[in-house]
């Protein structure tokens, strides 16, 4: 695939203090010195992973996405061209900037400035989270997803399937018009929704405890900025819930969610964006002023369930009590 991760954001605002403050003792990121007009933080070994900057229109954003080396992106910058995408090889000086060897950007079908780039630099210091959390899933999977609402739904998933090599994990037709993609092993590292309010609907960030999901829960409620309750989704069946930002989009805060293994995977067609439970507020969140739908939804399904997704040393077995459950599970 021509891109292998969501590298970084970067968003337009004036309010530093208040992203500041947000950013570190809410979603425990490390705030990096940076130009008087601009934030970055980090939530690994990268140097920076979110910037906001006020020099910015409010509401500007930009997505970095990551390919492998200078070939690739050379390579992906004359495939855009080809198609007659503008692209905009750009200087050293703002590729320091966003502390990456080589950089380009372009503009998406709905208008969104787009970045690529290859060698992203390390920090010299080790990570150190703005409150007590054990860290983010990162690494090869990237900072997290991202959730685009689009006009021209077709327009744009042509361009993120065909142009950057994203490939499809699940997708959706009715009541909503949505699509799932990957570029690795994250379930999704991009969503497109079909809707007439325009940009980024949230940006999620995955973290290793769900401790600190819950501890995250609680400082959320306590300052008002939970938009959307904890729930678990069906589809990359990740636990989390959904916080209000210092700018016009949310934040997924999240744990335990499934691996894409393209050998084995192979997409499916969604029939509700309905989660497992829990949840509250995201139809809602999604819809914003839209009219709300002819008929009320169907209920749910009862029982709808899956494993939980774990890491290796991030969970302690039980041993089993129930002999009825112990000779349910013997079977399969």
């Amino acid at each position: 695939m021509a891109v292998q991760a969501l590298g970084y954001i970067g968003i337009g605002g004036s309010n530093l203090d208040d992203w500041s403050a947000f950013a570190t003792g809410q979603l425990g990121m490390q705030q990096v010195d940076r130009a008087a007009s601009c934030r970055a933080f980090r939530m690994d070994d990268r140097r920076q992973r979110l910037i906001v900057d006020r020099e910015l229109a409010e509401g500007e954003r930009y997505f970095g996405w990551e390919v492998a080396d200078a070939g690739a992106l050379d390579a992906l910058a004359a495939r855009l061209e080809a198609a007659g995408v503008a692209v905009r090889r750009e200087p050293a000086a703002l590729a320091d900037q966003r502390f990456v060897r080589g950089l380009i950007s372009f503009r998406d079908p709905a208008g969104n400035r787009l970045e690529a780039f290859h060698g992203p630099q390390v920090a010299d210091e080790p990570f150190k989270p703005g409150r007590d959390i054990l860290g983010f899933r990162t690494g090869v999977l990237g900072m997290g997803h991202a959730v685009l609402m689009v006009a021209d739904f077709e327009a744009a998933l042509a361009f993120y399937q065909g142009l950057l090599g994203f490939r499809i994990s699940d997708y959706i037709r009715a009541p909503v018009t949505a699509c799932f993609l990957h570029v690795n092993p994250r379930h999704h590292s991009l969503a497109l929704f079909q809707h007439t309010r325009l940009g980024l609907h949230h940006v999620m960030m995955e973290l290793y405890s769900l401790d600190d999901v819950g501890q995250g829960y609680d400082l959320a409620q306590a300052d008002d900025r939970v938009a959307v309750t904890l729930g678990r989704h069906p589809n990359d069946l990740m636990t989390s819930f959904y916080m209000r930002t210092p700018s016009n989009f949310l934040v997924e805060y999240g744990w335990g969610a499934r691996d894409v293994d393209d050998a084995t995977w192979k997409p499916s067609e969604m029939t509700t964006v309905a989660s497992f439970w829990g949840h509250d507020g995201l139809i809602r969140s999604v819809a914003g002023d839209a009219p709300s739908p002819p008929h009320p939804p169907a209920p749910l399904p009862e029982g709808r369930r899956a494993p939980v997704q774990v890491i290796e040393g991030n969970y302690q077995k039980m041993s089993g009590v129930c002999p009825w459950w112990d000779a349910t599970t013997g079977r399969r």
